[in-house]
């Protein structure tokens, strides 16, 4: 039998039975307190209960700070997830329970973050389907491993939003040496006081080269470590790539140079800047330089398709950029029509 008694203004319901955890709950009323204890007891004898206490208890919100908490910090790329589960906190859908949170709700929020809203711009379908497929992950975790009851995840079932086009910008000699006097070292006077142009951050420029001479990632350049760098053979060793296997980078004889000149930093690391403070400089300097629609991601296209035109062999390549397929290469490599008409004759 389950125990039912007030307590204060609210009444306490208390179902007990062999095999089964101690399960309470609170209600308004003293009806809803009855009608929970036998629909409860019920379930029990069917054998078909489902404890749904944590799912009652915990908010997105909560479940999104515990993933930001024990799992963000182990994977790759774990910073920048950790800045997307902040924003994603401060959403309405964060304040919802997880019992209430259904396909309707997350589609409403897919919707929202297309059109936009007074208090944020319009994304794309890609940055959406990458929030999606955090929140799916966070609740499939939850449902697995912290004994969250879920019965369908919300996410799984709804129409996601179509992903963006491949981007195709290619840097111009020209865009390039305006992007690089942009982050050249700010002018200072007489009296130490920074003047107009350049950037403060003396790291942002070479990391800049680097990206364009060896087609590296971000994260693979801002990892890097003076142990894996050989000058003498021009090349550096990523023993943590994004495809999960190391691989050996060639110099060119700009970036050998580059990383000679740079002096080294008490940590053992090339470049000692956090990835957000390099976003930051660099969309600066673009803007500066008035370049548009430039992210540093394109910086790698850019540069495998430079590299393309220097080595003719596809295997050599891929060994450069860290492709392991040819359709992955190929999102990469833009050549321009007019340097292809100059090699047709």
């Amino acid at each position: 039998m389950a125990a039912i008694w007030r307590r204060g203004d609210n009444w306490r319901a208390e179902v007990r039975r062999r095999g089964y955890p101690l399960v309470t709950r609170t209600f308004d009323t003293k009806a809803q307190a009855d009608a929970w204890s036998r629909r409860t007891e019920t379930e029990m004898d069917r054998g078909c209960f489902v404890d749904r206490t944590e799912a009652e208890r915990n908010t997105l919100g909560d479940l999104l700070q515990r993933y930001a908490d024990e799992i963000s910090p182990h994977k790759k790329g774990g910073d920048g997830e950790i800045i997307r589960i902040r924003k994603l906190r401060k959403d309405v859908l964060a304040q919802y329970k997880i019992a209430a949170l259904s396909s309707k709700v997350v589609a409403e929020y897919r919707d929202r973050r297309l059109r936009g809203d007074s208090k944020s711009k319009p994304v794309s379908g890609s940055t959406v389907n990458r929030e999606l497929t955090l929140i799916g992950h966070v609740l499939s975790v939850a449902r697995k491993e912290w004994g969250v009851h879920i019965e369908t995840n919300p996410v799984s079932i709804i129409r996601r939003p179509r992903e963006n086009r491949g981007r195709t910008r290619r840097l111009s000699s020209d865009e390039e040496l305006r992007l690089l006097a942009e982050l050249s070292p700010s002018p200072r006077d007489e009296h130490g006081r920074f003047g107009l142009g350049g950037t403060r951050n003396d790291w942002v420029l070479p990391v800049v080269v680097i990206a364009i001479e060896t087609a590296m990632r971000r994260s693979e350049i801002l990892s890097l470590c003076w142990a894996d760098v050989f000058l003498n053979d021009r090349y550096v060793r990523l023993h943590d790539s994004k495809n999960g296997e190391a691989r050996d980078v060639p110099l060119s004889i700009r970036a050998g140079a580059t990383l000679s000149a740079l002096p080294r930093h008490i940590s053992g690391r090339v470049f000692p800047i956090t990835p957000d403070a390099l976003k930051k400089a660099f969309v600066r300097a673009c803007d500066r330089a008035e370049l548009e629609n430039l992210h540093f991601h394109d910086l790698r296209h850019e540069a495998t398709s430079r590299i393309a035109e220097r080595l003719d062999n596809i295997l050599e390549l891929s060994a450069v950029t860290g492709h392991k397929t040819v359709q992955m290469l190929k999102r990469y490599y833009h050549p321009r029509a007019s340097d292809l008409a100059r090699k047709l004759g």
